[in-house]
């Protein structure tokens, strides 16, 4: 149907992006495929081989409410809490937080410092497997094309002593979008840090990996000094706007405080 529809058609999952968009006018699509019917892709799985496994349908409820979630890939779990209100969580799902890219998503920044994927698959082409970090083009821009759906985000495994976490400062305690957005992860190995990600949301186009400030940590001692400098990076490596939410230069502020959070964080949560 997506094939054979192209760009009239939009897939529903939860509809918490869509129809508050067609409600408003800014999407009028003349087809709307609903995936609710189809048996099966609701479904959150793990093993220590694959990793984490989640369906089109599986609901940010479930996967914020899900042990092995938080167990094992806690900035995922941080991502899908924050977000909106229960009643929003109850019907809207990770995919299609991710694919709806707004810039604020708070799962994408999550996803991208847990090095996930996405395995999707058009009528033509079949399947591929694209990295969640190279999935967005810019605002409410993917680079799937129109016949393409997302069959399910493939999460690795973390190795030992690895932790990760994700902080959002937002106007409100809830229901809001992120003023800015920062996930990290990082390996705990004999006091140095390895394999830093760090991901932002919210402060440029499209959820964004701070690189510059990730190499300033990797391999060093984890100190306030060392963590200060990258926090500071990070929010150099930014390209925030100002809107009616927050200005450019709060929001470049903001990173730097929440960058050190999430690294504090993740790096607490690797040595534990």
């Amino acid at each position: 149907m997506l094939f054979q529809h192209g760009k009239e058609a939009k897939v529903i999952a939860g509809g918490t992006d869509l129809l508050p968009q067609m409600k408003k006018r800014e999407l009028a699509p003349r087809y709307v495929i609903g995936l609710k019917n189809i048996g099966g892709l609701d479904y959150i799985e793990y093993d220590r081989a694959r990793g984490l496994r989640i369906g089109p349908l599986a609901t940010l409820h479930a996967v914020e409410a899900s042990p092995i979630v938080n167990e094992r890939f806690p900035a995922l779990a941080q991502a899908t809490h924050s977000m909106a209100s229960v009643q929003v969580r109850n019907m809207g799902t990770v995919v299609g937080n991710i694919c709806n890219a707004v810039p604020s998503a708070d799962t994408a920044p999550a996803l991208i410092v847990l090095a996930a994927k996405v395995k999707v698959a058009s009528h033509r082409n079949g399947e591929r497997v694209i990295p969640v970090e190279e999935l967005f083009a810019g605002p409410a821009e993917t680079v799937l094309s129109h016949d393409e759906l997302v069959l399910e985000v493939q999460v690795p495994d973390p190795v030992a002593h690895r932790g990760s976490a994700y902080v959002k400062h937002m106007q409100r305690s809830a229901m809001d979008l992120a003023i800015v957005g920062v996930a990290a992860a990082i390996t705990a190995a004999d006091g140095k840090c390895s394999d830093v990600r760090i991901a932002l949301g919210a402060v440029a186009p499209t959820p964004i990996r701070a690189k510059k400030a990730e190499g300033m940590l990797e391999g060093k001692v984890f100190a306030a000094r060392s963590v200060e400098r990258a926090a500071e990076a990070a929010a150099a490596e930014s390209r925030p706007i100002s809107d009616i939410r927050a200005s450019l230069e709060y929001r470049r502020d903001m990173v730097t405080v929440l960058t050190r959070r999430a690294l504090d964080q993740a790096w607490a949560e690797g040595r534990s």
